[in-house]
């Protein structure tokens, strides 16, 4: 049985959480045209060694990062993400034109 330290509940069985992807930085809302929005969301870089990822206690839904080596697939760390996030975005309805 695989193990995840969640950072809110302890240590679980990995068959309570989901990986949502890797961490990455978010374009400016209300200046990034759709292709740039569709990157951000669809690609990621696929990294062989250390990356840091979304990871999500489903019966809690308490979202966390976790640094995870994709060769090895163990879990090195996790934290909260107001570790990393420590600054809200202000997101503006976008034009839609006319």
């Amino acid at each position: 049985m695989k193990i995840m330290p969640c950072p809110l509940n302890g240590p679980r069985n990995i068959s309570e959480f989901a990986c949502s992807g890797e961490v990455a930085e978010m374009p400016e809302p209300n200046r990034t045209g759709d292709e740039d929005w569709a990157d951000f969301i669809w690609m990621s870089n696929n990294t062989a060694g250390v990356v840091r990822e979304w990871w999500c206690h489903v019966p809690t839904n308490y979202w966390f990062i976790a640094e995870r080596d994709t060769v090895t697939d163990e879990i090195l760390k996790t934290y909260p993400a107001g570790k990393v996030f420590t600054a809200r975005r202000d997101f503006q309805g976008r034009d839609e034109g006319p």
